[in-house]
């Protein structure tokens, strides 16, 4: 069941602070229900891990609500890329140069969406992502080779970890290169996140309760 109250209440601190974060409501396994709960309540945007449960839930849902937001916040595999960028309007793991080189087969469709660097912060050989040192590097492979424009840069910190530390460095390395959008923070650490003017807060449990 999907909490508006808690919703409405993030959002309104976001206003009271002038913070122009967008929440993403994550509703990976969660039932449509708790989905057409949420839009009936105003949300219009949505956060997916997997494309094919997001095709399931979502294609019919966007086709009658031109108005919402799918954003993809999970792993993406190559042979699920073309499937992925005629679903998903912001892609927030771009992790390697395998996604890369699928992505610039379909440049002509990526006009009007969004994608996001995703950096493996913390160096964790659990998660993916591009290491923060090689940052600069892979955004002019992305740039100059794949002609792929990349607006934001997105990571989750170490479990264990000061979220801040992390996000902090995270804004850093946007600012040497030249990147305006962040998509940190989550249902634990969001406040945390929303000190360093996030584009987008990824938030799940808060919202939707446990995952099914």
């Amino acid at each position: 069941m999907f909490n508006i109250d808690k919703y409405r209440q993030i959002n309104d601190f976001l206003e009271k602070t002038s913070n122009s974060a967008k929440i993403i409501a994550i509703s990976k396994n969660h039932p449509i229900e708790s989905i057409l709960e949420a839009i009936k309540s105003g949300v219009y945007i949505f956060g997916e891990n997997r494309v094919q449960e997001a095709k399931e839930k979502f294609q019919t849902v966007k086709q009658k609500n031109p108005k919402i937001q799918l954003h993809l916040t999970g792993p993406l595999q190559s042979n699920k890329v073309k499937a992925a960028i005629s679903l998903f309007d912001v892609f927030h793991t771009l992790d390697r140069e395998k996604i890369a080189r699928e992505f610039s087969k379909y440049k002509d469709q990526l006009e009007s969406k969004k994608i996001f660097l995703q950096i493996n912060i913390g160096k964790e050989q659990t998660k993916s992502g591009i290491y923060p040192e090689d940052t600069k590097d892979f955004l002019f492979f992305l740039k100059n080779e794949m002609k792929l424009s990349i607006c934001g840069l997105m990571c989750i910190p170490p479990m264990d970890d000061n979220p801040a530390y992390h996000f902090k460095k995270l804004k850093s390395l946007a600012t040497k290169n030249n990147i305006k959008e962040l998509s940190i923070g989550m249902s634990d650490d969001y406040k945390i996140a929303l000190q360093f003017n996030p584009t987008y807060i990824r938030l799940g449990t808060i919202l939707f309760g446990k995952r099914l």
